[in-house]
Parts: C-alpha cells; sequence; structure tokens
C-alpha cells in the first residue's frame, strides 16, 4: 500500500498504531498479576514488589526522553519501531529469568521500549488526521490501551494460574513479529516531513518547550503528568495485590480484576465522544474529579460490592482521562518540537511512575489503611485538576502548527 494511502485511512492509521499500543498496554496489565504470582516463587517483601513496578517506569522514563527526541530526528515511524522491538523481544527474554536481578534488568529494557512509543504513537496519530477529529482519533488510539489490559486480565486469568508467568511473557514477546506489518503498513507523518530538515538537538529541544510562548503549557503538562502516573501505577499495579491483601484468593482476586478491567473501554468511548464537543480542558478536568472520587471510595471500600464499584469506576474515569490527556499533550507544541516536549512530559511523568508503586510497598510493609494510601492518590489526582483549569488553554479546533 502506497503511503498516500496509508496516510489517508485514518481508520488503517489508528488500528496499525492501535494495535502495536495494545501491546504494549497487554504487558503493563500482565505486570499486576505477574508481580502478585513472583511473590511466591521468589519470596519477595512488599518493597521488592514495588520497585518491580518502579524499574519499568525508571525505563519508561528513559524510554519516554530518548525515544521522543529522537523521533523529532529520525521520523516518527522509524521510533515506533524500535520501540517495539525493544519492548518485544525484552518481554521475551524475562520468561527465561530464573532470579529477582535479571528480571529486574529485563524490566528496565521493556520500560525502555513501552515509554519510546507512547508519546510518539499519539504524535503521529496527532499530525496524520483531520482537526475536527484529532482528538478523538487520539482519545480512540489509547482505547485500544483498555483492550489490552482487558487482554492481559484474560491471560492472566486462564494462562497464569494453569501455565505459570513464563507462558504469558513468552505470548507478549510475540508481539516483534508485527514490528514487520508495521513497517510496510504504516506511513510516516506528513508534518514530520515537512519538517525533516529542521532537527533540534537534545538541549535546543529542551530548551525550546521552556519558551516563553510554550512555558506555561509545559509547567501544565509536567505537573499533570506526573500526579497521572503516580497515582495510575501506585494503584493500578497493585489492584491485584490489594485485592488479594484485603482477604481475597489471589485467582478470584485476578477475576475481580478483570471485572473491574472491563470499565476501562467505556471510559475511552465516553471521552471520545465528549472531547470534540466539551473540549481538552473540561473533559480532562472532569475525568480526572471522578478518578480522584474512586479512588477515594475503593480505598474506604469495606465490602466486596463497594470495592468493585468504586474499582469499575476508578477504571472508567482513570483510563478517559489518559486518553484526554494523550490527546492533549501533543497539540501544545509545534511539529519541530512536538514529539520532544510529549516525550519530556511522559518523562516527568514516569518519575511519578517510580514512586508511586515504591510509596504503596513501604506504606503497605508498615501496615498502613488503604483509605490512608487512596487519599494520597486522590490529593495528587485533585492538584493535576487545578493545574489543568488554572494553566491549560483550550486546543479543540486548532489547526497545529
Amino acid at each position: 500500500m502506497s503511503p498516500a494511502k496509508t496516510a489517508s485511512s485514518p481508520v488503517r492509521l489508528i488500528t496499525g498504531v492501535g494495535v502495536a499500543w495494545l501491546f504494549d498496554a497487554m504487558d503493563v496489565g500482565m505486570l499486576s498479576f505477574i508481580i502478585a504470582a513472583v511473590k511466591t516463587e521468589w519470596g519477595l517483601t512488599a518493597v521488592q514488589m514495588g520497585w518491580i513496578g518502579s524499574i519499568s517506569s525508571i525505563g519508561m522514563a528513559i524510554g519516554a526522553v530518548l525515544f521522543g527526541m529522537l523521533a523529532d530526528r529520525i521520523g516518527r515511524k522509524m521510533v515506533l519501531i524500535i520501540t517495539l522491538l525493544v519492548f518485544s523481544l525484552g518481554s521475551a527474554l524475562s520468561a527465561l529469568a530464573q532470579g529477582y536481578a535479571l528480571f529486574m534488568a529485563l524490566r528496565l529494557l521493556i520500560g525502555a521500549g513501552l515509554g519510546g512509543e507512547l508519546p510518539v504513537a499519539s504524535t503521529l496519530v496527532s499530525e496524520s488526521v483531520a482537526t475536527e477529529h484529532r482528538g478523538r482519533s487520539v482519545v480512540l488510539l489509547e482505547s485500544f490501551w483498555a483492550a489490552g489490559w482487558l487482554l492481559a486480565a484474560v491471560i492472566s486469568y486462564f494462562v497464569i494460574p494453569q501455565w505459570g508467568w513464563r507462558t504469558a511473557m513468552v505470548l507478549t514477546g510475540l508481539t516483534a513479529l508485527y514490528a514487520l506489518y508495521f513497517r510496510e503498513g504504516i506511513a510516516e507523518s506528513p508534518a514530520y516531513e515537512a519538517n525533516a530538515h529542521r532537527k533540534p538537538s537534545f538541549w535546543q529541544g529542551l530548551r525550546n518547550i521552556w519558551q516563553k510562548k510554550y512555558r506555561r503549557a509545559t509547567a501544565m503538562l509536567w505537573i499533570v503528568w506526573f500526579m497521572v502516573v503516580f497515582s495510575y501505577y501506585g494503584m493500578f499495579l497493585w489492584l491485584p495485590s490489594v485485592m488479594v491483601l484485603k482477604g481475597y484468593s489471589m485467582i478470584n482476586s485476578f477475576g475481580y480484576v478483570l471485572v473491574m478491567t472491563l470499565a476501562q473501554l467505556p471510559g475511552y468511548f465516553v471521552a471520545a465522544w465528549l472531547i470534540e464537543k466539551w473540549g481538552r480542558k473540561k473533559v480532562l478536568a472532569t475525568f480526572l474529579t471522578g478518578t480522584a472520587l474512586a479512588a477515594l471510595g475503593f480505598g474506604l471500600a469495606g465490602t466486596l460490592p463497594l470495592l468493585m464499584v468504586s474499582g469499575m469506576l476508578l477504571s472508567f474515569f482513570n483510563l478517559g482521562a489518559w486518553g484526554a490527556l494523550y490527546a492533549y499533550s501533543p497539540e501544545q507544541y509545534p511539529s519541530v518540537i512536538r514529539s520532544s516536549g510529549s516525550g519530556l512530559s511522559a518523562g516527568v511523568g514516569r518519575i511519578g511512575g517510580i514512586v508511586g508503586p515504591l510509596l504503596v510497598g513501604s506504606l503497605v510493609a508498615k501496615q498502613v489503611s488503604f483509605g490512608l494510601i487512596f487519599g494520597i492518590f486522590t490529593a495528587a489526582i485533585l492538584i493535576a485538576v487545578v493545574a489543568v483549569l488554572a494553566l491549560g488553554r483550550e486546543t479543540m479546533g486548532e489547526t497545529l502548527e
């Protein structure tokens, strides 16, 4: 298929990039179940369990910054192929890990691939579709993340108890084959090709996003990304383990989290429908507020029905907010620094992803109540809401520079 034909087909573009995103989500989603599984196999402490999620976020921070900057130099499509291969091969090799140390090193590598792919993918889609469909297209792209989490929950529920977590990791490693299709099936961003001669260095890109024109947007994105990723990974990587610690068996906990995960898809679709009606700011602030309230409810829930309802609301609002954030971020910058700006924002966010799981592990070890733990995440998300409302500008309908 010719690049022109590929570029003129938003459905093919969103599907092609979305499937790669689905594979990433499948790995992240399974990690929460794998953490619960390897705890018994390797006799891990709560702090060591927290470090598994945090080492992945360290890799994602490195990948988001380096690959985000690289995408402004060698193109969005090439970076997506590279990151997909890094992630896939790291996943396959992790199935061979016989101990905690090697597993952690490979999680760092996998994280770099994941962290690099996500902001670059949203930039490619944002630059390749019509203005009136741009926000909705990126949110629909994000919906593949929910599909990946759902697939992860299904694999974790049916495969891990029966055949072990290593088999699940081999399945994610097979996604390297998709890079071959991706190379031929997706066209480069027209906006990148028009500006390919302008290739800012790392320091130029960093200086550019803090110019007076973009300073307010950069500050807003860095605050929001940090708070959202801090709360997301702190909460969702611990969901199966929290259910176990609340007294439910591992197999039942996997099933309950599978049901909670189902609420992610409608969260994306509602956000996608609203984002071209309400605008980016209002949708993002609304879904973040819903996330904050649901997080507090989950932490305080003392019965299974309350846990399930608050967990489903948490999935619904949090993943809808993620979709809006990925749509909003690339729209803050011109093409020449768009991937750099989005990647650096995501990289700052991944620092929150390092802190979140470690904080939960430390507080669980000290027997701090889940109400207080999830109250911390509620406060963090409300800070993000204030940042969006106070510093953000509406970008709906604007033509990208």
